[in-house]
Formats: C-alpha cells, structure tokens, sequence
C-alpha cells in the first residue's frame, strides 16, 4: 500500500490509488487525487456532477453505481465521460469520489 501526506496526515492508498479509508474523502482529497492519481490540473463543473453523484450513490448503497446510472443521474453524456475521466468512470471518477476499486463494471 501506498501513502501521502495530506494536511499533516497520512492518507492510505491502495497499490491502484484507491483510498482505503472512503470515510476520509472530502473535496479537498478528490482534488489531491486528481492531480497525483489522474494527472488532471483542475475539475470541471462536469467532473463535479460525475464525482458528487457516484459518491452520493455510494453512501447511500455501498457500492458503485452502473455507468448508465451515471450518465442519468450527473446529466453527463458516457463520452463525455470518458473524456472526463481519462482511465474511465470505474478507475478515474471512483477513484476521485473515494470509493474503493469497484468489483464489476461501473
């Protein structure tokens, strides 16, 4: 497992990027993630909604949502997605809200 140093503490990291602990994910830790993880310099309005309705989705029923759910539930289109999010909705957008790596397809 990997770690970075955020605000004075150490954030877990699986060997993917995913944070270990979602119950630390803030917005100040999706932004951390994006540039390390995801080589993204700032997050878009559209990133937002993506990231915001995933993590939503998640804590409501731990676990991933389906990425048509996604695209309904953001009001993002999937390419757009794609563009988005680089390494996809299930490695780049779930990593960015928190979640850790989802099991099937997101």
């Amino acid at each position: 497992m990997a770690a970075i140093e955020f605000k004075g503490n150490q954030i877990e990291l699986s060997e993917e990027g995913f944070l270990v602990d979602p119950k630390i994910w803030d917005e100040e830790v999706a932004l951390l993630l994006a540039k390390r993880e995801e080589d993204l310099e700032t997050l878009s309005d559209e990133h937002w909604a993506v990231i915001k309705f995933i993590r939503s989705y998640f804590e409501e029923n731990q676990s991933a949502p389906m990425v048509r759910a996604v695209c309904k539930g953001s009001g993002v289109r999937l390419q757009q997605i794609y563009d988005l999010f680089p390494s996809g909705p299930a490695k780049g957008a779930c990593k960015l809200a928190g979640l850790p790596k989802p099991d099937g397809c997101v």
